[in-house]
């Protein structure tokens, strides 16, 4: 028999879940605008389109971790409330500095502002120590926030410009003659250019966000967890030139009409499981130098989606 003093726990603690739940629901109200537009931008924007998955992956590593984050609870009420005041505190200062938000700049201060909040009110309701338990998947709710055009620019151009100069060795590698000019390279039959939309942004994303779930599930050391997210980098700049290396070769010497076929355009799959391949060995043998821990029991394989794409493109 459950005793009573069991039942007004149990009570106590789904009165909190309600409590939480139903003020979670009146700020999806309150910021239904601006949450629409972040819906919409990633729908529509092939750069944010992983956005939808954030939340339920933030929601995944938070029931994981449920039994330590969910016991022991209180309210937090000076914490919990300072966090809120700093979020209303951005929320203000987003709306004043664009009262039409329309910038995704503008749109990228408010959704931090209320992740801040939303962070803010699971710690007024359950406490520092739950926070600190669940600081994974608060964190890894930040990555909802679209990337800011100044920040996105410089990404995109270390891409292109690390994508091209991989796909230029490659074709020294092979002995291809090529003359290049800058993002231009021409070769026998043919010039492309490698543009913006070929940098490999979303996949870079892609084993980027990979990388950091992969570190969470497999690994125990902090660092090493880095070491995976950073190296997710080189391998996407590398796949990326392998890519545009492969196609370029098979426009030149196979057929030109392959740099504006399927091929092209949804060809990224392969060379995206390829950097999975790669990300994979790092993680091997970040494994390998482990000390035994004993069994993880959060392990789980995440998947992401792959990236999208006279002169050409590739």
């Amino acid at each position: 028999m459950v005793s009573s003093e069991d039942d007004l726990v149990t009570r106590y603690l789904n009165s909190r879940h309600v409590l939480f739940f139903c003020c979670f629901l009146a700020s999806l109200f309150v910021f239904s605008k601006f949450l629409g537009m972040l819906f919409m931008e990633s729908l529509h924007d092939p750069i944010n389109n992983y956005i939808l998955v954030i939340p339920l992956i933030s929601l995944f590593f938070l029931y994981l971790k449920r039994n330590e984050i969910f016991t022991a609870n209180e309210y937090a009420l000076w914490s919990g409330s300072g966090i809120i005041i700093v979020g209303l505190a951005l929320y203000a200062a987003g709306l004043y500095q664009n009262n039409d938000v329309t910038q995704l700049n503008d749109l990228s201060m408010i959704i931090f502002s209320i992740v801040i909040m939303w962070i803010g009110g699971f710690t007024f309701f359950y406490g520092v120590s739950a926070l600190k338990h669940a600081l994974f998947p608060a964190l890894f709710l930040l990555l909802a926030i679209p990337i800011p055009s100044v920040l996105l620019e410089k990404a995109i151009l270390l891409l292109q410009e690390g994508s091209a100069d991989v796909a230029h060795v490659l074709f020294k590698v092979v002995d291809v003659p090529v003359l290049r000019q800058g993002f231009v390279f021409k070769l026998s039959r043919l010039s492309i250019e490698v543009a913006k939309q070929c940098s490999g942004i979303h996949s870079a994303i892609a084993l980027v966000i990979t990388g950091i779930i992969a570190g969470k599930l497999f690994l125990v050391t902090g660092w090493k967890r880095w070491i995976l997210v950073l190296v997710a980098v080189p391998i996407a700049i590398f796949k990326n030139g392998l890519r545009i290396a492969t196609l370029t070769l098979l426009g030149n010497y196979v057929d030109e009409r392959i740099l504006g076929s399927s091929l092209h355009r949804d060809g990224g799959i392969p060379f995206f499981l390829l950097g999975v391949a790669f990300l994979t060995v790092v993680l091997w043998l970040l494994r390998k130098t482990e000390a035994a821990t004993g069994p993880l029991t959060d392990m789980r394989r995440p998947t992401m989606a792959p990236e999208m794409g006279d002169r050409k493109c590739v």
